[in-house]
């Protein structure tokens, strides 16, 4: 386990590294090496899933991740079993955009934008490291927050685990546009084909039913309402 921070490390390349494990196999023009795809991926999300080896046995748990220029920061409990540190993992976020739709069933498909990230974190032990990791996470899904709520005692520390995984090694993949056979035999079947784009926006904030009416939403979540989430 590491118990203080890593040494600086010269930045990342811009371009994503061909591996056994990144390069792309099967839809390659769908392939991206280009480190910023990666990085608008990430920032247009905040929960991912991450899988594991656990006792011989394949385990993938969601969970929210916060990110800076070189670490992936993952959060959970102590208790959790997937969040053991010193194990390969793969971290996996998708983002679908709509549905394609074809003239014929086997050319449908999906507009979708997704990053696998590979690598074996290490357990954030490190006190300040941990206070920013927690911080680089709570910003990451509300801008704001981590200044505006009560932030973790020591008590709360402890029972939190944050993983730090390297962004090094990633694979990128997206699609968008329109079906692929509209140039083909079954574009004379008279099917209607297209795209049906998929969004998702934030709604109006739900207060606690016990919170004193007199407590207004904080500006750096109302301003939400309604904008896009992805």
């Amino acid at each position: 386990m590491t118990s203080s921070p890593p040494p600086a490390q010269p930045p990342l390349s811009a371009d994503l590294p061909r591996t056994d494990l990144t390069r792309h196999r099967r839809l390659r023009e769908q392939g991206s090496l280009d480190r910023a795809d990666l990085d608008a991926i990430l920032d247009a999300g905040f929960v991912c899933h991450l899988g594991v080896v656990v006792d011989g046995r394949p385990l993938v748990v969601p969970t929210v991740y916060g990110r800076d220029e070189r670490w992936l920061y993952l959060h959970g409990s102590v208790a959790s079993r997937s969040l053991a540190g010193d194990l390969p993992v793969c971290v996996t976020v998708t983002h679908v955009d709509g549905l394609v739709l074809a003239r014929s069933v086997f050319e449908h498909g999906v507009n979708y934008r997704s990053a696998v990230i590979h690598g074996v974190p290490r357990e954030v032990t490190d006190p300040d490291e941990k206070l920013v990791g927690l911080r680089t996470l709570t910003e990451h899904a509300t801008p704001g927050q981590w200044s505006y709520a009560r932030r973790p005692n020591r008590k709360e520390l402890a029972a939190t685990t944050l993983l730090a995984l390297s962004l090094e090694e990633a694979s990128v993949k997206i699609r968008t546009g329109a079906p692929d056979d509209g140039d083909g035999p079954d574009a004379e079947l008279g099917v209607w084909a297209g795209t049906l784009p998929l969004t998702s926006t934030w709604g109006a904030p739900v207060p606690d039913p016990v919170l004193p009416p007199d407590i207004p939403v904080p500006e750096h979540i109302a301003r939400r309402e309604g904008a896009r989430q992805g």
